[in-house]
């Protein structure tokens, strides 16, 4: 088993020693420290932070300013406040969705306490193997609506991804949706890839973010450098939409992938979500239509049955 890290982050230089000399005790942990937001924003940039330990005050922010950029970042990244701050002293007005584990450090054996709890998050970290969405079960709700046996949309996909392969003169151009444990391609112009576990999805990460990802080469990437499916499927750059629905849902993405490192310009990038919004476009009109012939099929079967009730004509 490799060593886990943690990030320790205060701005108090012999706390952040002592809770780092309590964790570090255990030889499967490593430590890392920052004393402050942005200097915790640089080592998770870095990559390799399994789990974030920090205070709430800090010279430039507070901890929960810490735990916003994990979910920037690596949305599954446990983070736990350690703090000598009350509950009712923490701010979270502006940081209502950011969600952290809280442990007083005026506790009695708080930091015996805190190692449990860092060894208990990383192992139900683990026991998934990808990074969830905040809002899972919301998001997997709305799949159904867009993922339905009556919604064929491959014929229009089939067109959209073939376009999309040749515009930007790419090995693979698809159209994926994220169920709770693989990718499902409904259109895959350049391959014939039907699905793909979600562990080993480039897209299981593009869905947690607002905007489009990028990866030049997957190889330089600590994601994705020891992913083998990706190495047997030829994917050495990559560039996904997220598709959105209206109501904010996340499904699934619009995407490209090569089998050499590449780059993106600007306008390639704003090129590529048009097509995404293309894809969503007809995700959302079939989703309509169905909604439609469902309820016309309600109104012909309440119908049938009102025509059926065996009383005697007037």
């Amino acid at each position: 088993m490799r060593e886990l890290t943690v990030l320790c982050v205060d701005a108090d230089e012999a706390e952040r020693a002592a809770t780092s000399d309590a964790l570090a005790a255990d030889d499967e942990v490593a430590m890392t420290a920052a004393g402050s937001v942005a200097a915790a924003g640089d080592a998770l940039d870095a990559g390799g932070v399994d789990c974030v330990v920090t205070a709430y005050d800090l010279p430039d922010g507070t901890g929960l300013d810490v735990a916003a950029r994990i979910r920037e970042t690596t949305p599954d990244t446990p983070c736990i406040l350690f703090t000598d701050a009350s509950p009712d002293r923490i701010d979270t007005a502006d940081r209502e969705d950011v969600v952290v584990e809280y442990l007083p450090r005026d506790m009695p054996d708080a930091r015996d306490a805190l190692a449990r709890m860092v060894g208990n998050l990383v192992s139900q970290r683990t026991q998934v193997g990808y990074p969830l969405p905040t809002r899972e079960d919301e998001r997997l709700a709305a799949l159904e609506q867009y993922d339905r046996p009556g919604m064929d949309a491959a014929e229009a996909f089939d067109r959209l991804t073939a376009l999309t392969r040749k515009y930007f003169d790419v090995d693979v151009a698809f159209v994926g949706v994220i169920d709770a444990h693989e990718e499902r391609f409904l259109a895959c112009a350049g391959a014939s890839w039907e699905t793909l576990a979600r562990e080993d999805s480039m897209c299981t990460h593009t869905i947690l973010r607002d905007d489009l990802m990028v990866v030049e080469d997957t190889h330089e990437d600590d994601r994705f450098a020891d992913n083998d499916r990706l190495d047997e499927l030829n994917i050495r750059a990559y560039a996904g939409v997220p598709l959105e629905t209206p109501r904010g849902a996340t499904i699934g993405a619009f995407c490209l992938t090569h089998d050499e490192p590449r780059t993106f310009t600007d306008d390639e990038l704003a090129d590529l979500r048009r097509f995404a919004a293309e894809a969503m476009d007809q995700l959302e009109l079939r989703r309509q239509l169905n909604e439609c012939e469902d309820a016309r099929d309600t109104a012909d079967h309440e119908g049938a049955g009102l025509g059926d009730d065996g009383g005697d004509d007037p």
